[in-house]
């Protein structure tokens, strides 16, 4: 049986904290006693659930970072240590997607994604490390995606950056096994966030009637693919606290996410076929 992890009196750091299931797992936190480090780039965002929080008594602390700049976040292990004195949980939950396809991905926007999906969660833990290490027990939590488990076309930017915090937590666990250090990867299906919504689309060709073609069909792609993110943020909160107080080393949330992963398993070359005509052809 998984050793039971106490959350009442930890100290957690979770980026991406100020919407969606940052802010819900900030939320879920609290109530069941840590104090809290919020960290993510919308100021007005971040003062709204810090505020919520306080209210109900919890220790909030804000900081605005963009976590492109690595710098920003060599930083924070001072600040975290200047304001509660070390952390015992890292929940690296930030993120942002890029639709299209890769033949139609600019370099540049594949970069932006990557610097904060994956080379954002390996400068944290890397900045966080040695603090982890010192206390008895501490636990990293990085979310990849049902993204990180399939890979459906038009989301390859996207699936680079969740398949590698996948591989990156992995090894990481392996590494610290029979230590004090734990690392969960979490896999979330349809979540109903602004992701989707705040996505980067394809860049507009110079042609104007070829530009408001792709406008309207990236808008059509977000309208199509912001229909399977139903599942509520505070409900995938709730999963990956009840996985984290039992230090589980993978959380699959979601039945979509539950089924994609055994068809996956199942199949793995075909899967995609075989989901594509389990959904009528609506994927």
């Amino acid at each position: 049986m998984a050793h039971r992890f106490q959350l009442a009196g930890k100290v957690a750091l979770i980026t991406g904290a100020a919407s969606g299931i940052g802010a819900a797992l900030a939320t879920g936190l609290a109530a069941k006693g840590c104090s809290l480090l919020l960290v993510d780039r919308d100021p007005e965002g971040l003062e709204t659930i810090a505020r919520r929080i306080r209210e109900h008594g919890a220790a909030v602390e804000t900081r605005v970072v963009d976590l492109v700049d690595a710098a920003a976040i060599r930083a924070l292990p001072d600040w975290a240590a200047q304001r509660f004195g070390h952390v015992d949980i890292l929940i690296n939950n930030a993120g942002v997607a890029l639709g299209g396809r890769f033949d139609e991905t600019h370099l540049e926007d594949f970069e932006w994604l990557m610097d904060i999906n994956l080379r954002a969660v390996v400068r944290m833990c890397h900045a966080f490390l040695p603090m982890l290490k010192a206390r008895p027990a501490a636990q990293i939590v990085n979310l990849s995606s049902l993204f990180g488990l399939i890979a459906p076309p038009g989301q390859v930017a996207y699936c680079t950056s969740k398949f590698a915090v996948r591989g990156f937590s992995e090894a990481l666990r392996h590494e610290y096994a029979g230590t004090g250090l734990g690392v969960t990867v979490v896999h979330p299906g349809g979540v109903a966030t602004a992701i989707s919504r705040n996505a980067r689309g394809r860049r507009p060709p110079t042609d104007p009637d070829a530009a408001k073609r792709a406008a309207v069909e990236d808008e059509k792609a977000r309208e199509a693919f912001g229909k399977f993110l139903t599942l509520a943020p505070a409900d995938a909160a709730a999963a990956i606290i009840g996985g984290l107080e039992v230090r589980a080393p993978r959380i699959v949330i979601g039945k979509d996410a539950r089924n994609a992963a055994l068809i996956q398993r199942l199949m793995p070359v075909g899967y995609w076929k075989l989901m594509v005509r389990l959904s009528g052809g609506k994927l």
